[in-house]
């Protein structure tokens, strides 16, 4: 396995990312939407999820795909971003035919951002004009770090973001993460100076900081987000994707075993105080020769993007007028 051309979700053919972003507000939205109509379902394994049309995921549901995915800021507020996607993708002529009618089908999950320093007292509900903008944005390369629905984002210790992975399998069937990294937990071992990702680096794509050297285990410092927000301001949310073709009740065991992903390069995750979820998307390009043995082979791809858009996602950070919390890249005097 090696990354694709891009090193995003993007390489699969077929799926372009937005990014929109209100920086006085420090939060904003990512839509990730299809060239067509592409195969989706979800996995939830956070304990306080906020979402958007996800029943139709199940596999047991009609819906055969979905136009769009939408990760966004904003907490509740945050899923009226979908209306703005949706909105926007029925005026292009897009949408699941009911007779004469058209519904552009677009699930939605959000993250806490709304205590984080930026100005949220709103007179109007911007996340409609912030979905729509991101789509309108959507092209194949996009910016990671303090962008769409990564622009309030914060980890245990640091600022959090958005972030992407790509990984080529050999059998040319390409894997893709993209996140927007918000846990209660930390992205960097307790020295502060290394990812629990680390074992998924190729080359330096988030730095190369190499795995912490001490032995053992390790107590995690006391978060300072924790500290600040009193465990309110959480949850990831994450889509991966590939161009194999696969049915509903397949993407839902990649989106499972990406979690997998999620584990290892935050530590705690999954806790009741984070809404952690992951969407997974299939384009159908590429028809499998071995499901069985193709499908663990792609959920295991699928964990490795995740843990490393996880890193990439905090590497690329940005600092910006009136954060709380410190970029990594801050801390280790790269700024």
């Amino acid at each position: 396995m090696q990354p694709g051309p891009k090193n995003l979700i993007t390489d699969i053919k077929g799926l372009r990312v937005g990014n929109a972003r209100d920086p006085l507000r420090k939060t904003g939205t990512t839509v990730l939407v299809g060239d067509a109509p592409f195969t989706a379902s979800v996995a939830v394994q956070g304990g306080a999820p906020g979402t958007r049309e996800t029943d139709l995921l199940a596999p047991d549901k009609t819906a055969p795909g979905v136009d769009a995915l939408v990760l966004s800021g904003g907490s509740a507020f945050g899923l009226a971003a979908a209306q703005g996607v949706m909105d926007a993708l029925y005026e292009a002529g897009r949408g699941f035919p009911v007779l004469s009618a058209r519904v552009p089908l677009v699930p939605a999950a959000i993250l806490f951002d709304l205590l984080n320093g930026g100005d949220k007292d709103w007179q109007e509900n911007p996340y409609p004009a912030l979905g729509r903008a991101a789509l309108a944005e959507a092209d194949t390369d996009f910016e990671l770090g303090t962008q769409g629905a990564g622009s309030g984002a914060q980890t245990a210790m640091h600022k959090g973001g958005l972030g992407s992975a790509s990984l080529v399998l050999e059998d040319g069937i390409t894997v893709g993460a993209l996140v927007a990294v918000n846990p209660l937990g930390s992205v960097t071992t307790p020295s502060g100076r290394h990812f629990w990702a680390s074992h998924s680096e190729f080359g330096k794509e988030f730095g190369g900081l190499g795995p912490d050297p001490a032995p053992g285990f390790q107590p995690l410092p006391d978060s300072r987000k924790l500290q600040a927000m009193a465990k309110v301001g959480n949850t990831t949310i994450a889509a991966v994707a590939t161009d194999a073709k696969l049915s509903k009740a397949q993407c839902h065991r990649m989106a499972v075993a990406a979690h997998d992903g999620m584990a290892r390069a935050i530590q705690p995750s999954h806790t009741p105080m984070d809404g952690d979820l992951v969407f997974a998307a299939a384009t159908g390009e590429k028809d499998l020769a071995m499901p069985d043995l193709q499908l663990s082979q792609i959920g295991h791809a699928a964990s490795v993007c995740l843990a490393r858009a996880i890193a990439r996602a905090v590497w690329h950070a940005q600092p910006e007028q009136g954060d709380t919390l410190p970029t990594l890249r801050e801390e280790l005097g790269l700024v």
